[in-house]
């Protein structure tokens, strides 16, 4: 039994004869709504499925790319709005509950070790030295308040002394450790 070409098979091979022609500028409008490429390829496909399956919707004679761009301004709008009433979704594959946790009692505890030699170790030779030359008091203020990120009220507590001493020590100390840096490491650690 012979298959008999129908005039439609024909007009639709034309067609996309035609269509083939715009897919680059379709493509340029697809990015430039989407503002990514791979939205774009998305976009593009689908304005060119719904203008192939409406091809016999295509008057003969009028313009071909403003029909393509129309297609697809229409797609990318109502794909917009499609998205926008959709709640998000949020993929729970996978999700199991946690175990509730509690601490491992086989693990032995060691306090954080706050002397300011093991701190100083991690500095280079140029703020280390400087850290180093500065007075006793401003010293372990600086270290506690810069390196070990404690509190003015844990500092005094440690150093069983006032707040305002504490405040006064970190900014004389400051002053001092950065009077003592080089000037390019100054502007490094001061900014």
């Amino acid at each position: 039994m012979a298959i008999k070409e129908c005039p439609d098979q024909i007009r639709s091979e034309d067609f996309e004869q035609e269509v083939i022609q715009h897919m680059d500028a379709m493509y340029a409008v697809a990015l430039k709504l989407t503002r990514n490429a791979a939205d774009a390829r998305d976009l593009q496909q689908d304005a060119l499925v719904r203008a192939l399956r409406f091809h016999h919707k295509f008057q003969k004679g009028t313009y071909l790319k403003a029909w393509l761009m129309t297609i697809l301004r229409n797609t990318f709008i109502n794909d917009y709005r499609k998205k926008s009433r959709r709640p998000m979704l949020v993929e729970w594959t996978g999700f199991e509950p946690l175990p509730p946790r509690e601490p491992d009692t086989e693990m032995e505890f060691v306090p954080f070790n706050t002397k300011s030699n093991d701190v100083l170790e991690y500095l280079n030779d140029d703020v280390r030295g400087a850290v180093d030359s500065l007075p006793e008091g401003h010293r372990r203020t600086v270290i506690m308040a810069d390196l070990q990120d404690m509190s003015y009220r844990e500092i005094a507590d440690i150093l069983d002394c006032p707040l305002g001493t504490v405040m006064s020590r970190l900014h004389r100390g400051r002053r001092l450790l950065r009077d003592a840096l080089p000037k390019n490491t100054r502007e490094v650690v001061f900014g």
